[in-house]
């Protein structure tokens, strides 16, 4: 359990973020300038905040009404910036033991075996850090983190300074550090993308206040935060999970309450937990249920929301057995089809041809972490809009996921 509040002033920018969380990974989400480095560097106790209250578990770390303030080094968490921050006259064996001679025994957790391992950084041990790619660097200081047995870990936007290849290479090893050592996270980003993929809670910040704060399927499918979030990024998250593969057609069927989806073929076992992200502008609605098209993936729901707009385009949230999704159409698409809420609609989310910068190979080490793809089909083969009353095509999907072939 975490719990933060915090009010401060620093020069013309005022803090006021409240919020709480059960554990896991939770996101801080916003612009830059948004307060998201200031929230993070209070828990941290960086900053003695003008008023606050931080706990952890069953400890608390700040509150100024009870004058608790408990210093820095002795908070016991682990804080991961944007770059490595190795010791460079080190190995990383040697890296990675220097937080853990800071610790006294009996709070010792984790073995150096078993974090290594998790990492995939045997291979590395002997080098300096001079010697490693930047992902490289990245994957050691969270095992240094890791291996110093903190309470609580840190990480302010620890992929900006990767190119997109690195971040592709350490994102799974996040997953892992999320899933397998039960280490309640506090994540900062400017990325949704980032955020859809890693976050259990999703914390929304602008201009120093709390715009949202929750679960994170259920924050980011609200329309009013479309403008913080950035339209173009809009969409849904649907869990899901693995019920077979199709070797024929080079396939995986994957069981959502929503339904069924056919995606590329996924490295995983049948049972496995596969985590959908589905972009507003990729989904596209029909008054009724469409044959003849070459998307695979058709979704019955309903219609529950409609945003407000004065422009050209409006977005629609559905409700598709319990999950949401959410579809960005035009306003004369809507009048056309005479769409309101409580509407029944099918919601056609093209089927897939992945991108293949943007999933990286499905290796042992990342096997039960997700790996993003992007997707795009022709979805007009041998229909068109007048016989199925369809709106709106659109672009693109992004399935995390960890792709392989079957």
């Amino acid at each position: 359990m975490l719990e933060v509040m915090v009010r401060h002033r620093l020069g013309d920018f005022a803090l006021d973020a409240n919020f709480a969380s059960d554990g896991g990974l939770t996101a801080l989400f916003g612009r830059s300038g948004s307060g998201k480095t200031s929230l993070i560097n209070a828990i941290a106790g960086l900053i003695r905040p003008d008023h606050a209250r931080i706990v952890v578990g069953d400890e608390v770390l700040t509150d100024t009404d009870r004058h608790i303030f408990v210093p820095r080094h002795r908070r016991r968490t682990a804080y991961i910036f944007q770059e490595g921050r190795l010791f460079p006259h080190l190995t990383v064996r040697q890296n990675l033991l220097y937080g853990r001679w800071f610790t006294r025994p009996l709070q010792r957790r984790g073995d150096f075996t078993q974090v290594v391992d998790m990492l995939g950084i045997g291979h590395l041990l002997r080098r300096r850090p001079a010697l490693l790619s930047g992902g490289e660097k990245q994957r050691v200081a969270i095992g240094r983190a890791l291996l110093a047995s903190p309470r609580l870990m840190l990480m302010d936007e620890p992929l900006a300074s990767l190119d997109e290849d690195r971040k592709a290479e350490i994102l799974p090893y996040i997953e892992r550090l999320r899933d397998e050592t039960r280490l309640p996270i506090v994540y900062v980003s400017h990325s949704i993308a980032e955020v859809a993929r890693l976050a259990s809670t999703l914390v929304i910040l602008s201009e120093g206040r709390i715009a949202a704060a929750g679960p994170a399927a259920e924050v980011m499918t609200r329309l009013d935060l479309s403008p913080i979030t950035g339209r173009p990024e809009t969409g849904a998250i649907i869990e899901t999970r693995i019920v077979d593969h199709d070797v024929a057609f080079g396939l995986t069927r994957l069981r959502a309450a929503a339904g069924e989806l056919r995606v590329p073929c996924l490295e995983l076992p049948a049972g496995s937990r596969v985590r959908v992200r589905i972009r507003a502008r990729d989904v596209m609605l029909a008054v009724r249920e469409p044959t003849g098209l070459s998307a695979l993936n058709v979704l019955p729901g309903v219609i529950t929301e409609i945003s407000p707009s004065e422009g050209p385009i409006a977005e629609l949230r559905l409700d598709c057995s319990g999950d949401a999704l959410i579809a960005r159409l035009t306003r004369q698409s809507i009048a056309t089809l005479k769409l309101s809420n409580g509407k029944k609609v099918y919601a056609v989310i093209k089927s897939v041809a992945f991108d293949r910068r943007a999933i990286g190979s499905g290796s042992d080490m990342a096997k039960s972490a997700d790996v993003e793809a992007v997707v795009a089909e022709d979805l007009f083969a041998g229909a068109t809009r007048r016989d199925h009353q369809l709106a709106d095509p659109a672009p693109a999907a992004d399935w995390i996921a960890t792709p392989g072939a079957c």
